[in-house]
């Protein structure tokens, strides 16, 4: 990777489990020439000197802007873990508006690659509330007209650890068996692994595509291939 054109990076979510991953790739693929951080607290244990970190309220644009300015690369993976949890005035805050702000002010800032975790099978016409509001939030984020506009589309994204109690586990326990129904042009619903999945994310900023572009299953795989 040493031969790559580094970017500078600005991240919104990175002490998610894929944000965390991703920020892992990007350091230690040595990807870009600096990195910023907004979130509502650090990401613990940074020590390079190229990456600098804000406190962010990410309902107030005005609390972060001012960081967006001479950035190539936005990276969003910001995220409710559990939205069956909140009420649906609160995941459209987080999931929808905050992230539309974002994008908004890094368009304005001049940045021309954005990157959104997102999620299989979302449609701004579909009868679930989770997936109409998620395909919402892209329409929205295509009106914005960046240069290049990644969407990150997985399915069940497999984390080493149960973070979320007794449903994820029973999840954790029966997906390798599920996995495999997944074949052909249902592929795009198998799971991934999130530390592929936050790999997959960081080393998609290295090529220079233009326009929109839908990622899944088979994209991560071949990105991890790098």
């Amino acid at each position: 990777m040493s031969n790559i054109k580094k970017s500078s990076v600005v991240m919104l979510g990175a002490t998610g489990a894929v944000g965390g991953e991703t920020l892992n790739t990007l350091l230690s693929q040595d990807l870009t020439a600096s990195i910023t951080l907004l979130g509502r607290r650090d990401v613990d244990a940074i020590t390079q000197s190229n990456v600098v970190q804000y406190r962010a309220d990410i309902f107030d644009v005005d609390s972060y802007k001012k960081y967006l300015t001479g950035h190539d690369v936005a990276i969003c993976t910001l995220g409710v873990g559990q939205p069956s949890k909140m009420s649906k005035e609160d995941f459209i805050k987080i999931d929808k508006t905050a992230v539309i702000d974002f994008a908004t002010a890094c368009k304005q800032a001049g940045i021309k690659h954005f990157e959104l975790l997102s999620s299989v099978g979302i449609n701004k016409d579909s009868s679930n509330f989770f997936l109409k509001t998620k395909g919402e939030l892209v329409e929205e984020l295509k009106a914005l007209h960046f240069d290049r506009l990644s969407i990150f589309q997985p399915s069940m994204i497999i984390t080493p650890t149960n973070r979320y109690g007794f449903t994820q586990a029973l999840t954790l326990a029966f997906w390798p068996v599920i996995d495999k129904l997944f074949i052909g042009s249902l592929k795009k619903y198998k799971g991934i692994a999130v530390a592929k999945l936050g790999r997959a994310i960081a080393l998609n900023i290295v090529s220079d595509k233009k326009g929109l572009e839908y990622l899944n299953w088979k994209d991560f795989q071949d990105l991890n291939l790098m």
